[in-house]
């Protein structure tokens, strides 16, 4: 059983004796970091590359996605920034992923056949609940939510917010979609967890980068307290039927 990591810059400190690791897929090229966490082995991968140089509409996905598949990673927690439109989740508040609402980008494996993945539930509900429980067990505020993913990499305007709003979205980000399709048509299990950085445009004000980061990064340091907890509770046999999600899923 092997579960990944993918984040940003400075999540992967908590992993022992990581050493990088260049995996070649059909879409070019992923890096990847392998080491430890309670015994366990681990995979981080910075979706932004280290110095925050990738944008989110110049990820290559598809690389990323196929090589944790290459490496046969079952398990992949996806780390997320995010800026909030329900406001009764508030900025102290992780978000786990429990739906999506795409505008981004048509990113697939099948390009070549109709197959139809199942996504009637987009996120690996037993990894949702396992990260939920130990947020709880370590007095950590979480909660579920929904999100919205935009193409980036500017900001959302306060009329697309009110939409997005309108059409029951919690946050809104740029990363958690593609990820949780190609997963799931790998047959891996991802969950998303949601840091807020900020409210969304035209809630509370003009946005600012700096402080966005600022909000963004204090969440990190918890994230990376709770991290090894919940590594430790992933179990080693799957039960959820991510694993299944090819069978019947090609016309």
């Amino acid at each position: 059983m092997l579960t990944a990591i993918i984040g940003g810059t400075g999540l992967y400190e908590f992993i022992e004796d990581s050493k990088k690791q260049i995996v070649k897929t059909p879409y070019k090229t992923a890096e990847i970091f392998r080491g430890k966490v309670n015994n366990k082995e681990i995979i981080f991968l910075n979706r932004h590359g280290k110095n925050h140089e990738i944008p989110p509409h110049k990820i290559n996905f598809r690389a990323n996605i196929f090589a944790l598949h290459k490496l046969q990673v079952e398990r992949i927690i996806g780390v997320s920034s995010v800026g909030v439109i329900n406001e009764k989740i508030g900025l102290e508040n992780l978000i786990v992923i429990n739906d999506f609402f795409d505008l981004t980008r048509d990113l697939t494996f099948h390009d070549k056949k109709a197959v139809h993945v199942d996504m009637t539930e987009p996120y690996c509900s037993e990894l949702n609940e396992i990260i939920l429980n130990v947020c709880r067990e370590n007095g950590i505020d979480a909660c579920i939510g929904s999100y919205a993913c935009t193409k980036g990499p500017r900001l959302e305007t306060p009329l697309e917010i009110k939409i997005l709003k309108k059409l029951g979205c919690d946050v809104v980000g740029m990363t958690s979609v593609p990820e949780a399709v190609l997963s799931r048509e790998m047959g891996i299990c991802y969950s998303t967890i949601a840091v807020p950085g900020n409210y969304a445009a035209g809630i509370k004000g003009k946005l600012n980068a700096s402080v966005i980061k600022k909000e963004t990064e204090d969440k990190v340091i918890k994230l990376k307290e709770i991290l090894p907890e919940i590594i430790k509770k992933i179990p080693d046999e799957r039960k959820c039927p991510c694993r299944e999600a090819l069978l019947d899923a090609e016309l």
